[in-house]
C-alpha cells in the first residue's frame, strides 16, 4: 500500500482527473488481489507491476477520453489539485512542475502513446524498457513517443515564488475593487481566460482573449455574483484563488504567471471537478469548530 501515493500521482498526471486517478488506482490493486496468492508471491516488484497495471488503464482511458471530451459541454480543463492531494513534499520540486495547469494542459494536446512515455519516463524517470512494457512497443519506440512528447512542452518554469503570490494576491485585490484598470495593468495582452462548467455550470462557452476583455470579464462575475468571497490558496502547486459563496466553493482559479503578469487564468466550475475542494473546506471547518 505504501505505492498508493505514487500510482495516484501517475494516474493523475495521465488523465488530469484526480477522481478518475483513485479508481485506476482501485482497479489496479483489485488486479493484485485477484491474482492466486502464489502468483503474487513470485513477482519480485510489486510496485513495478502495478504501475504497468495502472498506467496500461490509464492508456485505455485516455483513448476513450477523446471521444468523451468531443462531447464536452464547452471547454474541457483538468481536475484542480488541492495542495493537501500533493504527494510526499520532500518531491515538491518535481511534482510542482507536473502537476500546474499549464502542464496538464498541455498534455491533452499529446496522443495517449506520448503522453504515458512522457509521463513515466521525463516526470518519474521509469527507463524506456519499463514503459516498453507498458506500451507493447520496443524502447526505441518509447523514447521518439517521449522526444515527440516534449517538443510541445515549453522549458519547465522556474518554481513558484513570492512574486508569483503577490502578483496573484493583487488581482484578488483588483478583483474584489471592480477595479478594470488595476486588473489590466496585472495581465499580459494577449492574456487568456478559459472556463470549465461542464454544462452543469454557468460560464462563457469560449476562452475570453485579450488583457482588457479578460478584466472586464472578471469584474462582470463580481457583478453578477455580489455575495463571492475570494481565498488565496495553492492550485496544482502555483498560488491560486478559490471562490465560494455561503461557505461552499463555487470555482477554483488557477494562474500562468511569467515576467510579474498573468498570462493565463483557468477558472473550473463544473462542481463534480470540485468534490476534493469542497471536501477540504468542510474538514477545515469542522477542525475549527
Amino acid at each position: 500500500m505504501a505505492e498508493r501515493p505514487q500510482l495516484i500521482g501517475i494516474a493523475y498526471r495521465l488523465l488530469g482527473s484526480l477522481s478518475d486517478a483513485e479508481d485506476v488506482v482501485q482497479e489496479a490493486y483489485g488486479r493484485w488481489y485477484a491474482l492466486p496468492g502464489r502468483q503474487r508471491e513470485a513477482i519480485a516488484k510489486p510496485g513495478a507491476w502495478l504501475t504497468t497495471v495502472a498506467s496500461r488503464i490509464c492508456l485505455d482511458l485516455l483513448g476513450s477520453a477523446r471521444v468523451r471530451r468531443e462531447r464536452y459541454t464547452g471547454e474541457w480543463l483538468p481536475e484542480p489539485l488541492p495542495s493537501d492531494c500533493l504527494a510526499d513534499p520532500a518531491e515538491a520540486l518535481v511534482l510542482d512542475e507536473s502537476v500546474t495547469m499549464a502542464f496538464l494542459v498541455v498534455c491533452e494536446s499529446m496522443t495517449p502513446a506520448e503522453r504515458v512515455a512522457f509521463v513515466l519516463h521525463d516526470v518519474f524517470g521509469y527507463p524506456f524498457a519499463e514503459v516498453a512494457a507498458v506500451l507493447g512497443r520496443s524502447a526505441a519506440a518509447c523514447r521518439q513517443l517521449a522526444t515527440s512528447a516534449r517538443r510541445r512542452v515549453r522549458p519547465a518554469p522556474a518554481p513558484a515564488g513570492a512574486g508569483d503570490a503577490a502578483v496573484v494576491r493583487a488581482f484578488k485585490a483588483a478583483w474584489e475593487a471592480m477595479d478594470i484598470a488595476g486588473l489590466v495593468g496585472l495581465l499580459d495582452p494577449a492574456a487568456v481566460a478559459v472556463a470549465d462548467g461542464g454544462g452543469l455550470a454557468t460560464t462563457v462557452p469560449r476562452p475570453v482573449v485579450g488583457g482588457e476583455n479578460v478584466a472586464r470579464y472578471t469584474v462582470e462575475i463580481t457583478r453578477r455574483i455580489p455575495a463571492m468571497t475570494l481565498v488565496e490558496r495553492v492550485v496544482n502547486g502555483r498560488p491560486g484563488l478559490v471562490a465560494e459563496r455561503d461557505g461552499v466553493v463555487e470555482s477554483v482559479l488557477a494562474f500562468d504567471v511569467a515576467d510579474g503578469v498573468i498570462r493565463r487564468i483557468w477558472g473550473v466550475r463544473n462542481p463534480e471537478k470540485l468534490r476534493p475542494w469542497r471536501a477540504v473546506v468542510t474538514e477545515s471547518r469542522s477542525t475549527a469548530r
